[in-house]
């Protein structure tokens, strides 16, 4: 009978270590993927940081163009004075 208790008590550990070795691979290849995902992240934010700093010094580098005028509008109250006229 400990023959049997202690079979089975040797097929339960090593099921539970299977299990355990699977989910600390698994822990592994998250945390390897989250790592390159950062990585690629934070060289993404520096591009990103340094395109908007050019952009910024090429528009304070900029000639300052006068803003264009804005086109008038007819005042349809007028148009009717001048045709009445």
């Amino acid at each position: 009978m400990a023959d049997k208790i202690t079979a089975a008590r040797s097929r339960a550990q090593k099921h539970f270590a299977a299990s355990e070795q699977r989910d600390t691979l698994v822990r592994q290849m998250i945390k390897s993927e989250r790592a390159a995902v950062d990585a690629r992240t934070d060289k993404l934010r520096a591009l990103r940081l340094a395109k908007e700093e050019a952009d910024r010094i090429a528009a304070a580098e900029a000639p300052q163009s006068p803003p264009a005028a804005k086109p008038r509008r007819r005042n349809p109250a007028r148009e009717k004075q001048v045709q009445g006229a």
